[in-house]
């Protein structure tokens, strides 16, 4: 799985104990990866606006941070823990705010890595850090897609739907997505 290979996690939870971390974890992708990292036995702490908190609780979030106040935006675990993986879903979110949050191992996955990522990532290869910032690029494999499949299936994985827009309205939901705010997935039928 692309967003808990990179971290660590087994889904299976055969693998070690891991804090993790879910920024944006209301949106499209963090309500999946709330979900995906306690499948891997993980503790898991989650971002999102306040409106969001027991939403992203019932996802089975340990910990949630409104990223609107000072420990949010710190991502400072309430818990004192620090991150042995970040799933990275929110936009602008320098790698200054991560690294002291880290475990001396930490990783951070970043699902829409731009060219600051991409400098990031390149710096702590080639100074062999410890930490570092993954930046995820999709390869699909029909595996993984049947395993996400199956634990929907199961029950063990929910989608959240935010909203459906008509093909004819799809500028609309494109310009929903990009505000940031969905709660789940948006939807664009034909």
């Amino acid at each position: 799985m692309a967003l808990t290979q990179p971290i660590g996690l087994k889904l299976d939870k055969s693998g070690p104990h891991k804090n993790i971390l879910v920024t944006a974890a209301s949106g499209g992708v963090g309500h999946y990866a709330v979900q995906l990292a306690k499948l891997g036995n993980a503790h898991v702490t989650a971002t999102c606006g306040a409106r969001n908190i027991d939403f992203v609780k019932s996802l089975g979030a340990d910990e949630v941070l409104d990223y609107n106040t000072p420990e949010g935006a710190a991502l400072t675990s309430p818990s004192g823990k620090k991150y042995d993986g970040v799933v990275h879903c929110a936009p602008a979110i320098p790698w200054s705010v991560f690294e002291p949050n880290l475990g001396s191992s930490g990783k951070v996955v970043d699902i829409t890595p731009g060219p600051s990522a991409m400098w990031t990532f390149a710096v702590k290869k080639l100074t062999f850090s410890k930490k570092r910032l993954v930046p995820l690029l999709l390869i699909p494999k029909g595996e993984n897609l049947q395993y996400v499949v199956d634990l929907v299936k199961e029950g063990k994985l929910k989608s959240v739907v935010d909203s459906k827009f008509p093909l004819s309205k799809a500028e609309e939901a494109w310009a929903k997505s990009i505000d940031g705010h969905a709660t789940g997935k948006i939807i664009v039928e034909p």
